[in-house]
């Protein structure tokens, strides 16, 4: 569902986007990045060892940046965008290659590797929950169709690694999961719940965070969390 709606979205932004107004398209923007920020803050607020998570995005995100894992990102988005291109001969229009670029990498970030997708996708592969993704869906629905319309038909092939992604982590949730502790699981998603917000305030164009760069702190945060609370916590008394 969350990965036909990335396809639908941005097909029927690129086809139909063209009708919409600019000053509509921007004001959406705003909304969803206000969105996912308050994804992110109901996410934030379920951390248990807020030093863990700290360390987690800190080392995370510079690690991310030694490997300029936002430049890899970005290069694997560019290349993903000529074949969709040739086939639906999509303009960039008025957008520059900068503002392309910067855009497409908030989208694989926010389509492919935000916590709430990743923790939707653990907790649909353990439980058969599926609520977290779909309200995920929706979200992605509207969100593909807006930047469709300046981006065109290339945001429906970010649909692709995610499907990769998500796939992945859901068939390999049987061997995380019961390795996890309640705490490790609410660490987790506050850590997810951060690149969350920092993805917010790209879509809404308030500040440019290093999402892509910060990736590696949702592999981090959950061994922190476990020797944070198994081996420092005692320390401290």
């Amino acid at each position: 569902m969350n990965v036909l709606s990335v396809v639908l979205g941005g097909l029927f932004g690129a086809l139909a986007g063209h009708k919409l107004p600019a000053a509509l398209k921007t004001q959406l923007n705003a909304a969803f990045g206000t969105c996912a920020m308050g994804i992110g803050i109901s996410s934030i607020i379920l951390m248990k060892n807020m030093p863990a998570v700290i360390f987690a995005v800190v080392v995370g995100t510079a690690l991310g940046l030694a490997c300029r894992l936002g430049l890899l990102i970005r290069r694997g988005a560019e290349w993903l965008q000529k074949p969709i291109s040739a086939v639906f001969h999509s303009e960039q229009g008025n957008v520059s290659e900068e503002e392309f670029s910067s855009t497409l990498v908030t989208l694989v970030v926010l389509f492919c590797a935000s916590g709430t997708g990743i923790y939707g996708t653990l907790t649909s592969g353990m439980t058969g929950d599926h609520t977290i993704l779909i309200a995920k869906s929706v979200l992605d629905l509207f969100t593909a169709m807006v930047f469709a319309c300046n981006l065109g038909a290339v945001v429906s092939a970010v649909a692709v690694p995610q499907l990769v992604v998500y796939l992945a982590i859901f068939f390999c949730a049987k061997l995380i999961f019961p390795l996890t502790t309640p705490d490790m699981v609410d660490d987790f998603k506050a850590c997810g719940g951060i690149l969350m917000l920092a993805t917010g305030f790209r879509m809404a164009k308030i500040k440019e965070f290093p999402v892509a760069d910060m990736i590696p702190a949702m592999i981090l945060v959950m061994p922190v969390s476990w020797a944070w609370s198994r081996w420092l916590l005692p320390l401290l008394g």
